[in-house]
């Protein structure tokens, strides 16, 4: 999947003009590949698609019109595109009260290590990987943040695992042990993903 360029992020008043539609693609979009995990945690799979409606929106509310300013964003998030064989995502740990925040933050301490999808009849497991731009910034040692990206590579083989059985995202963490069936419609926006289109 090809990353974004200065091209491809429209200026704020192009932006005005398609957001309505735009908006309502990528909500349409997020529901096919958003995945509730337990209680408290999300997985959103980003795309080409969820990462510019991500970047046109802080652009817009950051008014950022400079060409340095969109790089910036840019170089933030294009990571977060998969490349072919791999599938990004972003894991929400969603909060509402200051008594959960004291409570699951220092329970989930090491969170984004510990995520796995489990491909194909057999369920092999693919641990994720954090995202190394992102880890010194989201890591700490006594509370985590509520929002980390990680990845998954996977082999060949486990691909056509995924394209032809089951698929199951889970948690490993000894304070947070959760797993959630992939609905048919995410597992082939995953697909779509991990092949390239």
């Amino acid at each position: 999947m090809a990353k974004l360029t200065l091209d491809d992020i429209a200026d704020l008043r192009a932006y005005e003009r398609e957001r309505d539609d735009f908006r309502r693609s990528v909500i349409e979009l997020k529901q096919k590949r958003r995945v509730a995990l337990g209680p408290v945690i999300t997985l959103l799979f980003e795309n080409r698609d969820t990462i510019r409606f991500q970047i046109q929106e802080m652009a817009r509310a950051e008014k950022i019109m400079s060409d340095e300013g969109i790089q910036v964003e840019l170089d933030v998030y294009n990571p977060l595109i998969p490349d072919p064989g791999t599938l990004a995502a972003t894991l929400f740990i969603e909060l509402t009260s200051d008594a959960e925040l004291r409570t699951w933050l220092p329970a989930l301490v090491g969170i984004e290590t510990m995520i796995e999808l489990r491909v194909g009849p057999d369920q092999e497991p693919v641990r994720c990987v954090v995202d190394a731009d992102h880890e010194q910034q989201l890591t700490r040692q006594d509370i985590t943040a509520a929002v980390h990206y990680i990845h998954f590579a996977l082999s060949p083989e486990q691909i056509a695992a995924l394209a032809a059985g089951a698929a199951t995202l889970a948690s490993v963490h000894p304070a947070y042990r959760h797993e959630t069936p992939l609905r048919a419609e995410t597992v082939a926006e995953l697909e779509r993903d991990l092949t390239g289109q």
